[in-house]
């Protein structure tokens, strides 16, 4: 919710749209395309609801994942009243308050399902889960790891020390690392966003058939 796209054709109950943050283009549902009440805030948690009153027993309008952006209108002693309903403050973060650690915010996402092509917290990929922690902290990100690879920070060599922040890529697959001996990353191999030793990820990835890393670079 919240992101900002461009309409670039609409018929058949459908707008075929371009999203402004990383250039992907796709169809919507007409119903789900509304005029942009400028966002105020984001969601900072893994995920969250979206109450039709302030208290946390009333019904459900929607769920949100982390990263989504919705306007405050009014505040409450434990909600945000929104545009599309009440959202516990806890939750919340103003928009310009950015994050400083892309770790941080791809830890958000431990154990969420794999879904290719996924960047939220109902399914997420792994070009997706580096692109969120990126956004989260300000920096722009493409939403595939090809471009990734070819965009972000600076390539570094292959048998640099690893630094927490550092991406790792294989072909058609990237991880970031969490400390000196562990990454984190969206993968098919567990269906689910994990830890992994590198090392043990380097060797895994290469045995079933996929290749050694291509490139690391340093945010």
């Amino acid at each position: 919710m919240g992101d900002e796209v461009r309409s670039l054709q609409s018929g058949d109950g459908f707008h075929y749209v371009q999203s402004v943050k990383d250039s992907y283009i796709g169809y919507v549902d007409d119903g789900l395309i509304s005029e942009q009440n400028a966002p105020t805030h984001m969601v900072a948690s893994r995920a969250t609801h979206v109450y039709s009153t302030e208290s946390f027993k009333s019904s459900e309008r929607h769920a949100l994942s982390f990263g989504a952006r919705v306007q405050v209108v009014d505040e409450r002693k434990k909600f945000f009243e929104t545009s599309v309903g009440f959202i516990p403050k806890k939750h919340l973060r103003p928009i310009e308050q950015r994050f400083s650690d892309p770790v941080t915010i791809a830890q958000i996402f431990f154990g969420t399902p794999y879904l290719w092509g996924g960047n939220s917290s109902s399914g997420i990929d792994c070009s997706g889960l580096v692109q969120a922690a990126l956004l989260a902290c300000g920096e722009a990100c493409a939403g595939d790891s090809g471009d990734q690879e070819q965009m972000i920070g600076a390539q570094i060599a292959l048998d640099a020390p690893y630094l927490r922040g550092d991406l790792l890529f294989w072909k058609g697959h990237v991880a970031m690392m969490v400390d000196a001996e562990t990454l984190i990353h969206a993968n098919a191999h567990h269906m689910a966003t994990v830890y992994e030793s590198v090392a043990a990820a380097i060797t895994r990835i290469e045995v079933q058939g996929d290749g050694p890393v291509t490139t690391r670079r340093r945010l």
